[in-house]
């Protein structure tokens, strides 16, 4: 440990250290040092993420904690050295851990993030980020000054589509954008989402206090951890799941701020199982003289699974589900396309866990950034209005009227 921070240890105490980013038991990584990782929240998606971390190379798996001991058994199996807990903060403790990963259902997110990072770890986060927007504050309040990393789980950030898009984005090129479309389509029941109830799923292997958090206590019920996206006590449905992929990727290309006011309508047709919709509009009025619309259904897959125009008075950009862009001048001139810049995918069967290249991508970025300690490419204030712009569509719907973002005192009304 050097002179300076023996000093700081010694005489400003953990309170400072912690809020000037220096944690004395963490170890300083060289560009070459093995990152040593934690998992927290071992399904579908914790267990490909974890996957995708450790193609990266000179990374080590140190520990998983899930509040299913099936999900602890599930990643030994590729991960076999692993420490496993039930309680993630015995895994926090573990001071040779660098970076965690964290794939919780969302209403945990804020639960486990907050602790992480007072604990000196840096954060790879799932999105959506946070679950409300008192969440998301204590997340905010939590990283702030903090020195960690955090990258939030928007993995087409660091897809080949973010420079193919911003190429057409100079107001010389698409001219003024007054109006963004964006699509997510699936048919499918439920989404993909519904997942049959293991036989183990019981009180003796989940901790179902843990798993509940700070939500409405309820008595033990199987369905609500396999399948918790049903449940708006946990989930905010496919507003969580995946407009916040879209909402985030184009808040980072166009620097865009939390809308002013939002309205989504919708309903569930097909799904009488789950409570949350399968069918949506949302319309979000921004700021900067932009109205940006999304809109889902799990009945037609006509759009796919991501599907955007940003539309100019010069011409419009096409972003698709296969991650090709193109752009298409306006007085019908030839389109021009870009390169496609992820992995074909039409027609794929909807699935909750995305192993496409994207994730490895994002992941290796998290991962360079933990070494050279820059900002990764989705960092936290995208985590934050994305989050908040899909938590006020969320409130909308359930209030049946459009609400607006109080600036001033940072809550939706």
């Amino acid at each position: 440990m050097s002179n300076r921070r023996v000093f700081l240890s010694r005489s400003l105490g953990g309170a400072v250290l912690a809020a000037s980013g220096f944690f004395p038991f963490r170890r300083i990584l060289g560009a070459n040092d093995r990152v040593r990782l934690g998992l927290i929240g071992a399904g579908g998606r914790g267990q490909e993420i974890f996957k995708a971390a450790l193609r990266c190379a000179n990374t080590e798996a140190v520990a998983v904690a899930d509040v299913y001991t099936r999900r602890l058994d599930e990643v030994k199996r590729f991960a076999p050295n692993v420490q496993a807990y039930q309680d993630f903060r015995r895994l926090l403790d573990d001071k040779s851990i660098d970076a965690v990963l964290i794939a919780t259902p969302q209403h945990q997110h804020a639960l486990n993030f907050v602790p992480a990072l007072q604990a000196g770890k840096d954060v790879f986060q799932e999105k959506t980020m946070a679950f409300n927007p008192d969440h998301a504050q204590r997340m905010r309040k939590a990283f702030a000054g903090s020195g960690r990393v955090v990258q939030i789980g928007i993995q087409s950030l660091s897809s080949p589509a973010v420079e193919q898009a911003r190429a057409w984005l100079p107001k010389e090129k698409i001219g003024t954008i007054t109006q963004i479309h964006t699509h997510h389509y699936r048919n499918a029941p439920y989404g993909g989402w519904k997942r049959p109830l293991p036989p183990d799923c019981d009180p003796q292997h989940v901790d179902w206090t843990a798993f509940q958090g700070e939500a409405a206590p309820h008595p033990f019920q199987a369905n609500r951890v396999i399948n918790w996206r049903f449940y708006w006590d946990y989930s905010g449905g496919n507003v969580f799941e995946n407009m916040v992929h879209q909402v985030g990727f184009w808040y980072s290309l166009l620097g865009l701020q939390i809308p002013r006011r939002v309205t989504m309508t919708g309903g569930n047709y097909l799904s009488p199982e789950m409570e949350v919709p399968d069918t949506m509009d949302v319309s979000m009025e921004q700021p900067e003289k932009i109205l940006f619309t999304w809109n889902s259904m799990f009945g037609n897959r006509h759009f796919g699974e991501g599907h955007d125009l940003i539309l100019g008075d010069r011409g419009t950009i096409v972003r698709d589900e296969t991650g090709r862009v193109r752009f298409l001048p306006e007085g019908g001139e030839t389109t021009r396309e870009a390169t496609p810049s992820a992995p074909q995918t039409a027609g794929k069967a909807p699935d909750l866990v995305d192993s496409s290249d994207t994730t490895d991508m994002h992941m290796q970025n998290f991962i360079d950034c933990v070494r050279s300690r820059k900002e990764p490419n989705c960092p936290f204030e995208i985590g934050f209005r994305s989050a908040i712009a899909c938590q006020m569509a969320i409130t909308s719907y359930r209030l049946g009227r459009t609400v607006r973002w109080d600036e001033g005192r940072e809550e939706i009304v």
